[in-house]
């Protein structure tokens, strides 16, 4: 069978859309390619198996529309597998309406948090054929062509139609054993597209793996991920060492960002340590991950750094420790100070990641946050940091909590990009738009960068400080109101 796994061009003028592998969408002015980790396994699996295999990545390609629909005429797939998430779901109804129209024996599914937590609803408003839930949707694509003549034996958790009426097949379950995971074709899956344009990389190319699937805490009220993983797995820290040796050897990679939700810790963590520094693997390319605060100790991030490790990022959230018992965040708000502390001893480079605009928050507990990132900047705790609007997606338990008191202001799923607050709050919009960008400001303290200029080294160090400063730029657009 021909399959083709592919991102419509989704062309604005709010930016490029940071789409592929997400938890959270935003437009974005200065581009960001995430590589997709699950879809890359997708087609990775699928041509394994035999099948014909086409990527098209119409966002990273910087294709037009037009471009996209003659790629698939071209193509002639079986079947075209699009990821999707709530801000653009409907521009991607559209746009199936449209494949339908000029590709009409072509069959067309739809995979991500919001088709799981929403499937029919997709059902009814396009010609969409199926709907993949779960995030193990790579397995369960794969499963699904091994039985593609015989609709009675699909697997579980799909959706599809009989006549005009929504079916599935059963709820979705997780793969037992990612042991099971080959090394993903990077150059079926065009690896390079999203080596070069991305913030976490210092040094490039730089590529993306998934050490588990994807996060051992799995709480948190506001992360859509939660809906395609209940479950946490992990590979053999052996595997993973491997395939970082592989990406070294094969293409050259000199930095690496694990996108599982949180770094396995514990044992895990320092077996896979010890193998990358038993293969020298620090001497030829810088690692990156996501970390929960509280959970590490000094010991533990010496070790890191020891093994190459670069990149740390902590989700914050909130400095008010109601608002992270509210959305069950693990850990306290005192926690993330001594963490990325540690973190900077052990020579690390931490990233926090906060958030504004939870329904319960004052002003003044917002600020408590734009005063600790201020702090922790001044200090030399952390070297970056992301800031964004919360958003309560379909499927999370925040957003359930948001249906049952009347926060949404909205449900028009176009308006769930982080533009604008689309819940309830104790303050004007106005105000928590400023206090997005004052966020992104809050490293501008004459301590911090005068750090920053007494660290170059080289002109390596000057590229880099200028691109992020370019994405800084581009994040006081993204949120200007």
């Amino acid at each position: 069978m021909r399959i083709m796994i592919g991102y419509p061009p989704l062309p604005s003028p709010k930016g490029v859309p940071l789409l592929s592998q997400n938890r959270q969408f935003q437009w974005f002015h200065k581009p960001t390619y995430v590589y997709p980790v699950i879809p890359a396994w997708a087609a990775t699996l699928a041509a394994r198996d035999g099948h014909e295999v086409r990527w098209a990545d119409g966002i990273a390609e910087g294709w037009t529309p037009g471009q996209f629909e003659q790629a698939v005429l071209d193509f002639q797939p079986d079947l075209l597998l699009i990821e999707t998430k709530t801000p653009v779901v409907k521009r991607h109804w559209a746009i199936i309406h449209r494949l339908k129209e000029i590709y009409p024996k072509g069959r067309i599914a739809l995979c991500g948090d919001h088709v799981t937590a929403l499937p029919e609803e997709s059902l009814q408003a396009c010609p969409v054929d199926l709907i993949l839930t779960g995030g193990d949707y790579d397995f369960l694509l794969r499963e699904l062509l091994r039985r593609w003549d015989k609709p009675s034996e699909w697997p579980s958790g799909l959706w599809t139609r009989e006549g005009d009426r929504p079916v599935s097949t059963g709820p979705f379950r997780l793969h037992p054993d990612l042991k099971e995971l080959p090394f993903i074709d990077r150059d079926l899956t065009r690896w390079r597209l999203y080596a070069f344009e991305n913030g976490n990389f210092r040094e490039t190319p730089g590529t993306y793996i998934m050490a588990g699937r994807d996060c051992w805490w799995g709480k948190c009220t506001f992360c859509a991920w939660t809906t395609l993983y209940p479950r946490w797995r992990v590979r053999p820290p052996e595997q993973v060492a491997d395939e970082i040796g592989f990406l070294i050897e094969r293409y050259g990679v000199r930095e690496i960002f694990d996108d599982t939700g949180c770094f396995p810790a514990g044992q895990w963590l320092r077996r896979f340590c010890e193998l990358v520094i038993a293969r020298g693997y620090p001497r030829r390319v810088t690692l990156g991950c996501n970390m929960i605060p509280g959970i590490l100790s000094q010991t533990q991030y010496d070790l890191m750094a020891r093994a190459g490790f670069r990149f740390v990022l902590f989700g914050l959230e909130s400095a008010s420790q109601e608002t992270l018992t509210r959305i069950r965040k693990c850990g306290r708000a005192a926690d993330i100070e001594q963490s990325v502390r540690m973190a900077k001893q052990a020579g690390l480079e931490p990233h926090v990641t906060c958030m504004v605009g939870y329904p319960w928050e004052t002003e003044e507990q917002a600020r408590a946050t734009l005063r600790l990132t201020r702090s922790l900047f001044d200090r030399g705790y952390i070297d970056s940091l992301q800031a964004t609007i919360v958003i309560p997606y379909p499927g999370t338990p925040l957003f359930r909590e948001c249906q049952e008191k009347g926060w949404l202001k909205t449900e028009d799923w176009d308006r769930y990009d982080m533009r604008e607050p689309i819940m309830k709050t104790p303050m004007p919009d106005a105000v928590l738009m400023a206090m997005t960008r004052n966020l992104y400001r809050s490293f501008l303290t004459p301590r911090f960068l005068w750090r920053k200029l007494r660290s170059i080294r080289s002109w390596s160090d000057i590229r880099f400080y200028w691109r992020a400063g370019l994405r800084v730029l581009g994040h006081l657009l993204d949120f200007r109101g």
